[in-house]
């Protein structure tokens, strides 16, 4: 319980300070925080139930990608605000960093390791985030093509009303 107390309190930290060095608007900060939490919270809790790097990242890009769009809507702002802060937690920097020196020492068997690892949870990451937009966009068209048909019905009704032997 601890050990999550932990992860929750840094990941929040980690992704507010990214949003602070990229001058995102002070009200969104902890909104931030939170979307940065929601990812983490997802790919910590895929690994400890047995999961990979690659999986955790891909739903907790998933987990991101569907907070920054609620906080987008409820604040009415970019979903980039929320999104590109909130992806840092689960970006593969200890790895990239230990390939590259794993490449340097000579130790080309596990610079090529941890290099296709750090690709893999990064493409996860990408996969993550066009997975969510596509959701998003796909639901959003079927909202607006339902209410473009209810209108419809709702004037045929009319029409009906107004012309009954037509």
């Amino acid at each position: 319980m601890i050990s999550l107390i932990i992860q929750v309190i840094f990941s929040f930290l980690a992704t507010a300070a990214f949003a602070i060095i990229t001058n995102v608007p002070r009200k969104s900060l902890v909104y931030c925080g939170l979307a940065g939490v929601a990812g983490w919270v997802l790919y910590w809790g895929c690994l400890q139930l047995g999961g990979n790097a690659a999986l955790g990242s891909l739903l907790g890009s998933l987990g991101v990608a569907y907070a920054s769009h609620v906080f987008s809507r409820w604040l009415k702002m970019p979903v980039t605000i929320f999104n590109i802060p909130g992806m840092v937690p689960l970006v593969p920097g200890g790895l990239a960093y230990q390939a590259v020196r794993n490449l340097v020492v000579g130790t080309y068997q596990e610079a090529v390791t941890a290099a296709v690892q750090a690709v893999m949870i990064a493409g996860a990451i990408a996969l993550g985030l066009v997975l969510s937009e596509v959701f998003n966009h796909n639901i959003r068209n079927f909202k607006v093509k339902r209410e473009a048909i209810l209108k419809l019905r709702i004037k045929e009704r009319k029409t009906k009303k107004k012309f009954p032997l037509q």
